[in-house]
């Protein structure tokens, strides 16, 4: 997996050191409300293992899960990844459309991070020929879908074809899906 710069932030793959930043980010309500069908926080440093294991799965030689990375200090901020959306249904299949997402650890929320990582992320998609990128949030999570415009993505509406759940849908390429079930 291929290391992303922007100007303040290094996008780096995630290593098993890392746990403890995992553990404190996912153990927190208010980082977990809007990810999933079932919401749950972490509660132990072996699920935050598990987590960085469940990220390894999900990449491929394009789609990568990253961790977000203060340039400057180092210090941790939270999540950015390339990956296959998972088509609802039981049990998920990856599906072949693409999703651009981010979690950021409270302390880094407001700073535009997620913004900037997804740029980043959104640049190294056009770059490896992935067209069109998606991203999902639950309809209530404004702040994730005020981050899709302000990435220039397009609202589709809503859907219900991925994770098992009602979404909202953007797109980085107007026009190209449909909104319905």
């Amino acid at each position: 997996m291929r290391s992303l710069i922007s100007p303040r932030l290094l996008l780096r793959e995630w290593e098993d050191k890392d746990a403890d930043f995992v553990l404190d980010m996912y153990s927190r309500d208010e980082v977990v409300r809007f990810l999933g069908a079932r919401p749950q926080v972490l509660h132990d440093h072996d699920e935050a293992l598990g987590r960085l294991a469940s990220w390894r799965e999900r990449q491929d030689e394009k789609h990568a899960v990253w961790a977000v990375q203060d340039r400057r200090t180092g210090r941790l901020l939270g999540t950015v990844f390339l990956v296959r959306l998972l088509a609802s249904g039981e049990p998920m299949q990856t599906a072949a459309e693409t999703e651009v997402g981010w979690h950021l650890h409270p302390d880094a929320w407001g700073n535009g991070y997620a913004t900037e990582a997804a740029t980043a992320v959104l640049s190294y998609a056009a770059r490896s020929g992935i067209s069109p990128v998606f991203a999902v949030t639950y309809p209530e999570n404004a702040a994730s879908q005020a981050v899709c415009r302000r990435l220039g993505m397009t609202h589709v509406g809503q859907t219900d074809r991925y994770y098992n759940m009602t979404c909202e849908l953007f797109t980085t390429k107007s026009g190209s899906v449909k909104s319905g079930s």
